[in-house]
């Protein structure tokens, strides 16, 4: 009798801490989706309609004229393309080489491998600053070329340290009983690390892709020149810009009738709306990473 009391006390307190878990977790979810939610609603409503503010997660007049109000920029389409290449393209070289550095770092008989790994961190704490970079971009002549977006974000001295940390905890005996076999270092590099390392490459995969997918200062130092060049982000960029400064030209001038107030354009729409195109890309490929990104993330503070 007094076994089946403490079962049963016992499972009313399992039942209650349920029932808070429940609770924290719905709130937690609440309070993640509703900012991306306000975004969308925001970016859905009628441009006007949106000055007057109380829009939460539903639009409160439905259109997509904000959507068509961007697309009628030049240039979008070229830039979408830019932005598209860059970022597969700079994903795989620099997940590639970042992985052959932390590689070699993670080997215990390179000798300078603590020189090298202070050096690499040294670069996380200064830098040459905006000018001297400028200035090295123009003596490479990567002025006005694709590779300006490729080459500068080749190496990260994080996302180094990370890869490093993950090949830290792989067994070494690995890579000497593949030497023992005749396989040279590229070899085990290539058939025996890389695979291992498939959870913190897709991690790293994900914020090299990022980085590259959101950047647009470089197009605006380096390309803002050659329209072929440029990028989504900056084209975005340029919209912003430019619908703030209407509307604030509009809110400095007299009340505009109805016909006038049908083609106005509400900068918040216009930036949730920017904010949307951004981020959907990234959105729609991270539920295929996320498996990865969690192991790539704890993994590797684990040590054999």
């Amino acid at each position: 009798m007094a076994t089946k009391r403490v079962l049963n006390k016992s499972t009313y307190k399992d039942y209650i801490f349920d029932i808070f878990n429940y609770l924290f977790l719905i709130i937690l979810m609440i309070v993640t989706l509703y900012p991306f939610l306000n975004v969308l609603a925001i970016s859905l409503n009628e441009s006007t309609d949106t000055i007057r503010g109380g829009i939460y997660i539903w639009p409160r007049e439905f259109t997509f004229n904000n959507y068509l109000e961007i697309a009628k920029y030049e240039n979008l389409v070229t830039g979408f393309g830019n932005s598209v290449l860059r970022t597969v393209v700079g994903t795989l070289f620099g997940v590639f080489i970042q992985a052959m550095v932390a590689f070699t770092l993670s080997r215990t008989d390179f000798q300078g491998r603590r020189f090298v790994s202070t050096v690499i961190v040294l670069t996380m704490y200064f830098s040459g600053g905006l000018i001297p970079g400028y200035m090295l971009i123009r003596d490479l002549h990567l002025m006005n070329t694709f590779w300006v977006y490729i080459l500068p974000g080749l190496v990260s001295a994080f996302n180094i340290i990370i890869i490093r940390s993950f090949m830290d905890g792989l067994p070494f005996s690995l890579q000497e009983s593949a030497k023992m076999d005749g396989a040279n270092d590229f070899t085990i590099f290539y058939r025996i690390i890389l695979p291992l390392c498939k959870p913190v490459l897709a991690t790293i995969a994900l914020f090299v892709a990022v980085g590259q997918w959101n950047s647009w200062f470089d197009t605006y130092l380096y390309n803002s020149m050659n329209e072929n060049l440029t990028t989504l982000q900056y084209e975005l960029m340029k919209i912003l810009e430019n619908t703030t400064m209407s509307g604030n030209a509009n809110a400095n001038q007299m009340r505009p009738n109805a016909a006038q107030q049908s083609q106005m354009v509400s900068p918040d729409s216009i930036k949730m709306a920017i904010t949307m195109v951004t981020v959907v890309p990234i959105v729609l490929v991270y539920p295929f990473l996320q498996k990865y990104f969690i192991q790539g993330m704890t993994l590797g503070a684990v040590k054999q």
